[in-house]
């Protein structure tokens, strides 16, 4: 008989590690979803209840006899046969090509400038450049349509006293080019802080590098600023592109003080409300929207994606 060592029990492994790591991840996760429900609340309540409810009104007409009546895409079919509908769309599209860029270029200049350090007065330029974001749309429109007006506007009389004659700046001409001025100088300042912010956050050792290589200011701007600001831009582009689709409120004010110019239709987002509020059409104006609201996801979607396009080949 041999003598074999007695084996010793294998330790049992605890379990309270485990059970205290599993308490606090349901811990964590509990506390997750009771920040995320109230936004969750509010985004349903404000976002998803009244697209659903303005997809519910597109699909009905309301008729004399009858009333409500399900027409399936019937107000569809008719908005994409509506020539006021194109031609805001074309008048937007027309904006956006003008304006955007002229904003966005000035935007990026006057960011390059504040943050190459040789402007003086940074802060106060800055504040004073992002002053007019902070004037609420509906003043800075009716102070530009004060300034437009051919009768005692402060443009008409600098005319005057120098002799020449006033352009109508509020014409059927004039007019689309009046309204990139004012959105431009509602927002060339706020596009000019977002590029500016992401213009600090690029290292100081790139510049001390580029300069140590003997790059100048304008090697660096165009070497390392400008490709550094392609996320932002890029998001200013996108933000630029919805706000010029839902362009509303300067023409919606311009529209009391030129009416004749102006008119009902000026841009989709106003004939959308034209319709709905003053014709009481609003399953009709419910399907304008939708359409708009598509011609915004395509044209931001595909800038997006040439633009990531073009920075995979780059």
């Amino acid at each position: 008989m041999t003598d074999a060592a007695p084996r010793r029990a294998a330790p049992a492994i605890s379990m309270k590690p485990q059970r205290r790591r599993s308490r606090a991840n349901a811990v964590q996760t509990r506390a997750a979803w009771a920040l995320v429900i109230p936004f969750l609340l509010v985004f349903a309540a404000f976002l998803i209840v009244p697209l659903g409810y303005a997809a519910y009104l597109s699909m009905f007409t309301s008729k004399l006899v009858g009333g409500h009546v399900f027409s399936g895409l019937t107000n569809y079919s008719q908005a994409l046969h509506d020539p006021n509908f194109w031609a805001g769309l074309r008048r937007v599209a027309l904006f956006l090509v003008i304006q955007v860029p002229i904003m966005l270029g000035a935007s990026i200049f006057f960011a390059l400038a504040l943050d190459s350090g040789r402007v003086r007065g940074g802060n106060a330029v800055r504040l004073l450049m992002f002053l007019p974001y902070a004037i609420p749309g509906v003043v800075a429109t009716l102070m530009w349509g004060y300034l437009y007006g051919t009768n005692f506007g402060l443009i008409t009389q600098i005319f005057q006293h120098l002799g020449l004659t006033a352009p109508n700046l509020l014409s059927s001409g004039n007019i689309l080019g009046s309204t990139m001025n004012i959105v431009c100088w509602e927002f060339v300042g706020y596009n000019m802080i977002v590029l500016y912010a992401a213009l600090r956050s690029i290292p100081a050792e790139i510049y001390e590098a580029a300069e140590v290589d003997g790059a100048g200011q304008w090697r660096i701007a165009l070497s390392i600023k400008l490709p550094a600001l392609r996320p932002a831009i890029l998001l200013s582009v996108i933000f630029s592109i919805i706000g010029s689709f839902q362009l509303f409120n300067e023409p919606n004010l311009l529209f009391n003080i030129s009416p004749n110019t102006v008119g009902t239709a000026f841009t989709p987002n106003l004939y959308a409300y034209n319709l709905a509020f003053r014709n009481q059409e609003t399953n009709y104006a419910a399907a304008i929207a939708f359409l708009l609201g598509l011609v915004i996801v395509i044209v931001s979607s595909v800038v997006q994606t040439v633009t990531n396009r073009k920075e995979r080949r780059a």
